[in-house]
């Protein structure tokens, strides 16, 4: 039997995006976003509300990065999720994190998440509060890369977002062959 549960942001995996920006006066700044996907071969599309420190900071910069969070790393992250960067202006000092400059972009990259996409600000709707980038640059550690150089997402183990339990999940298990099991049919 179906139960009615309203309507909820119960699409899984919600990615747990680190998005970094560059403060007015050059310290790094960092914010978490759920609400974010890739909207084309070369785009990402996140929901960031204008009230977060992050979104200024983009338009005055026109660039930011976009980190997969990871489970080393998590209480970092949640911190950087659950402080405002309108409160605490060293909230990334505070993190214990590293910001290192991105060679593509007037944005921080962090040197603890092994994956990044360099980020050139395409639009940002005040209404609908989407903002929409450029991807200019992935960059990734060698730990996360296969024997073949290619991303490997059992490396990398990426942190999703679970919105009913409010719980942070690692996924690093395949269990099946894209394009390719349902030829059996």
């Amino acid at each position: 039997m179906r139960k009615d549960l309203g309507v909820k942001t119960y699409l899984y995996p919600q990615p747990t995006l680190v998005i970094g920006t560059y403060n007015e006066d050059g310290s790094p700044n960092a914010m978490v976003a759920a609400w974010g996907s890739v909207s084309d071969s070369n785009q990402v599309a996140i929901y960031v509300a204008a009230s977060h420190k992050t979104v200024p900071n983009i338009k005055a910069r026109k660039a930011f990065t976009v980190s997969m969070a990871t489970a080393k790393d998590i209480k970092a992250i949640d911190y950087l999720g659950i402080t405002s960067g309108n409160k605490v202006a060293d909230k990334f000092a505070k993190s214990g994190l590293t910001a290192i400059k991105s060679a593509h972009v007037d944005a921080p990259l962090i040197a603890e998440l092994p994956l990044a996409l360099e980020c050139r600000m395409v639009s940002y709707d005040d209404d609908s509060e989407l903002l929409l980038g450029e991807i200019v640059n992935v960059t990734a550690d060698e730990s996360v890369l296969d024997a073949d150089g290619k991303l490997s997402v059992e490396k990398l183990a990426p942190v999703c977002y679970d919105s009913a339990g409010h719980g942070y999940y690692v996924m690093e298990r395949r269990i099946g062959n894209a394009f390719s099991d349902g030829k059996t049919l």
